[in-house]
């Protein structure tokens, strides 16, 4: 069969790129439909969590992350500067910043950074304040190096899908593709017309958010407020404003946010009645309508991100859990192209995918019902605003938001498998992560056997192997690592049963070696 491209992704988001830069990586013709014509500014996610920055960093992009951040932390220093001469009390540098939960501050200072969840994560770790603007530029920039054909103010309106491919009406013309997937947002036309359910709870908040010029600041408290009207959010950055009403969802999203409502909504939650709000810069609703598809494929067509899982913003979940979707989907769809997947392992997307959007879908349900500005709701909040000043609660939820604690239900019995790869260094002066870079699974043998290296013999184009020592976890006999950074197999001895565990692992997720039977 020929296509125009093997794959077609709606959305040039930074979930649809992501997914277009793993495709482009194993060679895997993709065109991509963005209906907007320019990167879109719109104020969105702030910050990404530990494993979209591991994603990254493991494709050699952790360098445009790191001036993204510093970007970030100048904006956070001009916010405090700007109370500071605009004469706001009791302006100081809050303490190390752990994340948040329902607006309840988590302190880095009551951190247990000896949790081994935090370990081995490398200079991955140390980066996360980065803007979804940031990352859809530097994603737009690696697309454009892979050979990504984007298509910008194009249209998707309908398509045709059936056992051999997928005919995609857009309004540039028709095309011709072996997959269609859904990066499309929220609102997702791909998911409507494909006629994928989408259960969930019905919205019950007005959000705003924004970047505007305003006086009369000085009033608001910095940070994250709540009130006996709602909650406001001001900063970390000159002019970043949020708002949450609990007065049921907008009458209509997509009118125009103006100065005036954003000044009322604000005025109104926070009980500062000089705010005046004199221009808008960028701003959004957003309301906490929290679906999700039970299964994200339906023959060839496929979904990722907000198309198939939408919730509230708090927590800033929305965005990593987009990034995760493509890294997973992304190296699985491209062994379905190229014909050299095993049976089931495009099933195991959603097998993986769901629970983690399931969790975040019950993650933010919680924060609202923290939120709510009533009586029992803030009896709760109280009682975990105490719990969240013990060691134990902070790192909990410190864990849950950074995303430290992922795993995949994997078989083998090692402490790591089904985990994020740790970025180990090697004797060679090499890391883990510099060895996945062209989006190929990697064996490490750390303990120079040659069984352990004869088992992947017949994946040269699908898994790097590579031999080298690890002074930092001397009882660790080797690794294997799917392309997602996830660790398929790990083994603390090259004994006969561990090879046994790795040829089956390697089966389970690259297929039968060149030269054998299926």
């Amino acid at each position: 069969m020929t296509y125009d491209a093997d794959v077609v992704v709606a959305g040039g988001g930074p979930v649809g790129l992501m997914l277009a830069c793993e495709l482009a990586l194993a060679e895997i013709p993709v065109v991509v439909l963005e209906r907007l014509t320019e990167v879109d500014t719109t104020i969105k996610a702030g910050a990404i969590n530990t494993p979209s920055s591991e994603a990254f960093y493991r494709r050699g992009m952790l360098p445009g992350l790191v001036e993204a951040q510093r970007a970030a932390f100048e904006r956070f220093s001009a916010f405090l500067r700007q109370r500071q001469d605009a004469g706001a009390s009791s302006v100081r540098r809050p303490p190390k910043f752990a994340g948040h939960f329902a607006g309840i501050m988590l302190r880095g200072d009551l951190l247990d950074e000896s949790d081994p969840d935090f370990d081995g994560h490398g200079p991955a770790g140390e980066v996360g304040l980065v803007p979804q603007e940031a990352l859809e530029r530097l994603l737009g920039a690696r697309a454009a190096e892979l050979g990504v054909e984007l298509r910008r103010g194009v249209t998707l309106t309908g398509f045709d899908a059936g056992d051999d491919g997928v005919h995609v009406h857009t309004s540039d013309g028709p095309l011709h593709t072996g997959w269609l997937v859904g990066c499309d947002g929220g609102r997702s036309t791909v998911r409507r017309l494909a006629g994928f359910p989408f259960p969930g709870t019905a919205p019950e908040i007005t959000g705003r958010q924004a970047l505007v010029e305003m006086t009369g600041a000085e009033g608001l408290g910095a940070g994250w407020n709540s009130t006996e009207t709602g909650t406001y959010a001001h900063g970390p950055m000159p002019g970043r404003i949020l708002t949450v009403e609990f007065d049921g969802p907008p009458a209509d999203r997509e009118a125009p946010v103006t100065a005036e409502e954003l000044e009322e909504s604000l005025r109104k939650v926070s009980g500062v009645p000089d705010v005046r709000i004199h221009k808008v810069l960028s701003a959004t609703r957003f309301t906490d309508n929290a679906r999700q598809v039970p299964d994200y494929r339906s023959g060839r067509v496929l979904l990722a991100g907000d198309a198939a899982h939408v919730h509230s913003p708090f927590g800033g979940q929305g965005l990593n859990l987009g990034i995760g979707d493509a890294m997973n989907l992304g190296w699985k769809l491209a062994a379905t192209v190229r014909g050299r997947a095993p049976e089931g392992l495009l099933d195991t997307y959603t097998a993986e995918r769901h629970p983690l959007g399931a969790w975040v879908l019950e993650w933010t349900r919680a924060q609202v019902a923290l939120m709510r500005p009533e009586s029992h709701a803030r009896a709760l909040r109280g009682v975990l605003a105490e719990l969240t000043g013990t060691v134990t609660a902070t790192t909990f939820f410190a864990k849950k938001i950074s995303g430290v604690g992922q795993r995949h239900d994997l078989p083998g019995g090692h402490p790591l498998t089904g985990r994020s790869a740790p970025d180990l260094e090697l004797s060679d002066g090499t890391r883990l992560a510099d060895h996945l870079h062209d989006g190929r699974g990697l064996l490490l043998d750390l303990a120079d056997e040659a069984g352990l290296r004869a088992a992947a013999a017949g994946y040269g184009d699908r898994v790097r192997v590579r031999t080298a020592g690890c002074a930092g976890r001397p009882g660790l006999a080797g690794l294997l690592v799917r392309p997602d950074g996830c660790v398929a197999w790990a083994a603390d001895s090259g004994g006969p049963d561990s090879r046994d565990e790795l040829g089956a692992a390697l089966r389970s997720w690259f297929g039968t070696p060149d030269g054998a039977v299926a």
